[in-house]
């Protein structure tokens, strides 16, 4: 089977998708720099696949180090890209850094994606590229909106640097996957979402404040105009997520893509509210979650969640398990890292 390299492998949807990848018969390269991982994740990956991926510590920002990669691996004909910066305060207070290390990393390695006789190419994107939607779900039709943040804008300009570069290399085909919120956990409780610091996501803060590590949860606003007055969002599996980046690895790798840039919305294509995703977590867990209602957050959307028809029609993909599976399995994962 093919060699795929995989950037931030190492990381939440990174080292879900590697599972899948290995599952799938693919042999796998990781690239991580481990500023927001842990080799130890490794470990994981091959206590639930029974195969060790090729690993390789490197900072992408590295021009020379990332042409060293590709000199030694010349057989990769796939890569998966997930490495960037992406938290969405962090982003604001130093865009700098988050223009450097989510934009040039994605140069390097397109200009070395250049020089092979074809290669697959699949971006890790957001619906942050989508902002506040005109309408409900949000279509891959939907107008990219002014980003909200630096991170939002990596992503954006990001999509257009791989457009860009497609309609000038025919041997290059490229997928954007738009991710809305991917949460949950392996089902082995091998591998899982491991934030370092504060979590910028939800599930994970609940499943800390569930544990004793924070003290509550807030929940920012309650006054939109959403049924219960909390923000929506669309809630994905990451083993849903992860599986889906195989399938479009393989429509790539078998020619069965419609044009050499394409780019397809992953979410559930239901929208659940902060409320709705505390009620979950306390009816698989057990444990009442201590929250409480704050004032809103700069920057937060009223609500966001995919239309996912042509992910389902055009790579035949689909969702396969819920937002309580998702819930299950992140507590499961709090409580293994936590030895409870």
């Amino acid at each position: 089977m093919s060699k795929i390299l995989v950037t931030g492998g190492l990381g939440f949807i990174g080292s879900h998708t590697v599972v899948e990848l290995q599952s799938e018969g693919y042999e796998v390269v990781i690239i991580d720099d481990l500023s927001n991982s842990s080799e130890s994740v490794l470990d994981g990956i091959t206590a639930i696949t029974g195969k060790t991926p090729i690993f390789e510590k490197l900072d992408l920002k590295d021009k020379a180090g990332v042409e060293a990669f590709f000199k030694k691996h010349s057989d990769v004909e796939g890569v998966i890209h997930f490495a960037a910066s992406k938290a969405v305060g962090e982003s604001v207070k130093e865009p700098l850094l988050y223009y450097e290390n989510n934009i040039s990393t994605l140069v390097y390695i397109l200009k070395e994606l250049k020089k092979l006789p074809s290669a697959a190419f699949i971006f890790s994107s957001s619906c942050t590229v989508y902002g506040q939607a005109d309408e409900l779900p949000i279509t891959e039709n939907a107008p990219v909106k002014l980003a909200e943040s630096p991170y939002g804008n990596t992503k954006q300009i990001g999509e257009e640097i791989i457009r860009d570069t497609c309609k000038v290399t025919p041997s290059l085909k490229a997928i954007a996957l738009r991710y809305f919120n991917p949460v949950g956990a392996h089902e082995s409780v091998e591998i899982g979402e491991l934030p370092i610091g504060v979590p910028q996501n939800l599930v994970p803060f609940i499943t800390q404040t569930a544990i004793g590590l924070r003290e509550e949860l807030s929940v920012f606003g309650d006054d939109y105009p959403t049924p219960d007055g909390t923000c929506i969002r669309d809630y994905i599996h990451v083993v849903d997520l992860a599986k889906a980046h195989v399938v479009a690895l393989k429509r790539l790798l078998e020619g069965k893509n419609k044009e050499n840039y394409e780019t397809f919305n992953l979410g559930t294509g239901k929208g659940s509210s902060v409320l709705e995703v505390v009620q979950a977590f306390e009816r698989v867990s057990g444990e009442k979650l201590k929250y409480k209602i704050v004032g809103r957050r700069e920057g937060d959307i009223i609500s966001a969640y995919a239309d996912t028809n042509k992910a389902n029609n055009e790579l035949g993909w689909k969702t396969e398990l819920t937002l309580d599976d998702a819930m299950r399995s992140a507590w499961n994962w709090e409580k293994k890292v936590r030895g409870k």
